[in-house]
């Protein structure tokens, strides 16, 4: 087995950006999600090293220095650090000419070819789910051999192989808090609206939704809900709960953990024997039944991705949801108790002036607790980028996702809605939701309970209004 470095590199400051990250960019609220598609490869080669750079504050003077320890290196790359990441390789190659890179991520499963064709320090890309392609590289088999890899020949000449089947049994991948434990800092990821320290994984892959936008099911998860078993689920939190006593709460890191309602009620009573807080993605239509047996369970938080509050928008992203649907299962969590952050995206297909505005009211009618606004990001690979090159609505000077410093750009334009406005959107959202004395009044009592929300709160307040102020407007 070659011995394996897995780096989430440096990369621009606070940039969330890593193998778990939906949306690779700095965010409003410093933030940082797990590394899960890195360690899942590094949990199957023995005396392997994961090092998450960013969260853990590393930069390439502290990273650097290992390339002559190790025959194998792993990067997770994605379409806005990727320029950024080939410089990270290549000083790795000059400092260990021996040393074996290969990239993994929806970028490069996407265009293998063009991937290794922008640096010659690149050996290898893999394809869609690369944890077994990962696996058989570091066991030295042939690399003409090995389903789902591209690579470059002595010569020089790139050979992409066959694609290689997604994973059938997810149970038989081996559990990733072994990799935490082993190489990861839990305090040092945080998320705003999860407690701190949390612990994030997934008990499945894929989604059975068609979003238009949405990177990983149209890229390297694939449209069928692949799953572990409840009980496989249960064994790893109860192992996390042994390993990270001082987390505070589990997510589940699924596209959509709620699709299949009779498994997460199931995992849900096993992990209300186990005691503890979780929380876990969902879309806005869990009924109030299995709103209540999660809640009786543990169940926290729902991350919800309402994206907009206008009906012909939902059908114009292929969303299959009907915002009057969203609105009764809001109710309903606000009924039972379960605590809501909310995910919006301004800039998407038949957006308006108009329909912002009632993207808007309606976020702040139905009210969640914290939310989150993204500008529309057309990943290369998405029906939402395909749809913007072949309509024209985006341009070479404005097609970059994120900008010198990570910081999300407009890419979209429409003839009605110019780049400038759905950036000045996002702001508007933002002030809009959060400046009312309703909700204002809701988070300073939330502070007022607890010394430790109120330290948390006005870091958060310090963050936002710094992003406020470092964004700088497109012309």
């Amino acid at each position: 087995m070659m011995k394996t470095l897995f780096l989430h590199p440096p990369s621009f400051e606070g940039f969330d950006g890593g193998a778990g990250s939906r949306y690779q960019a700095r965010r409003e609220i410093r933030s940082f999600w797990y590394p899960t598609w890195l360690a899942q490869p590094a949990a199957l080669v023995p005396g392997s090293r994961l090092i998450d750079a960013p969260p853990a504050r590393l930069t390439m003077a502290d990273v650097l220095p290992l390339a002559g320890d190790y025959e194998l290196l792993v990067m997770h790359t994605s379409s806005p650090s990727f320029a950024s990441d080939v410089k990270v390789a290549q000083a790795f190659k000059e400092a260990n000419s021996g040393l074996k890179i290969g990239f993994v991520g929806a970028k490069v499963a996407l265009d293998p070819e063009g991937s290794l064709r922008a640096s010659a320090a690149l050996d290898f890309v893999c394809g869609a789910e690369f944890d077994y392609t990962i696996k058989e590289v570091a066991e030295g088999r042939p690399l003409e051999t090995i389903l789902g890899l591209g690579f470059r020949g002595p010569s020089g000449a790139i050979t992409v192989n066959s694609p290689r089947p997604l994973i059938e049994n997810m149970d038989a991948l081996p559990f990733v808090v072994e990799v935490y434990k082993r190489d990861l800092r839990i305090e040092d990821y945080f998320i705003g609206y999860l407690k701190h320290p949390y612990v994030s994984l997934y008990t499945g892959r894929g989604c059975r939704s068609k979003c238009t936008f949405c990177l990983w099911p149209q890229t390297v998860g694939g449209h069928r809900y692949r799953t572990r078993s409840a009980a496989s689920v249960i064994e790893e939190i109860a192992l996390a709960k042994q390993y990270f006593p001082q987390a505070k709460e589990y997510f589940f890191d699924d596209d959509t953990f709620t699709d299949d309602l009779p498994r997460t009620e199931e995992i849900a009573r096993g992990l209300g024997k186990l005691g503890v807080t979780w929380s876990c993605n969902a879309k806005a239509n869990v009924p109030r039944r299995t709103l209540e047996v999660l809640k009786d369970n543990g169940l926290r938080l729902l991350l919800v991705g309402y994206e907009t509050g206008n009906q012909q928008i939902l059908n114009n992203i292929k969303k299959g949801m009907r915002v009057d649907t969203a609105r009764r299962f809001t109710k309903d969590c606000h009924d039972v108790g379960v605590t809501i952050h909310g995910t919006f995206i301004v800039g998407l297909p038949g957006e308006t002036k108009e329909t912002l505005e009632e993207t808007i009211r309606f976020a702040t009618e139905i009210d969640p607790h914290t939310i989150q606004v993204s500008l529309a990001a057309p990943y290369p690979g998405t029906e939402l980028y395909r749809q913007a090159k072949e309509n024209g609505w985006f341009d070479e000077k404005n097609a970059e996702l994120v900008d010198e410093h990570g910081l999300q750009l407009a890419p979209l334009h429409y003839p009605h809605l110019s780049h400038r406005e759905i950036f000045q959107a996002l702001e508007t959202f933002y002030k809009r939701f959060y400046f009312r004395p309703g909700k204002i009044a809701s988070l300073v009592g939330e502070m007022l309970k607890s010394p430790e929300m109120m330290r948390r709160r006005l870091r958060e307040g310090v963050e936002f209004f710094q992003f406020l102020y470092r964004r700088e407007m497109p012309v």
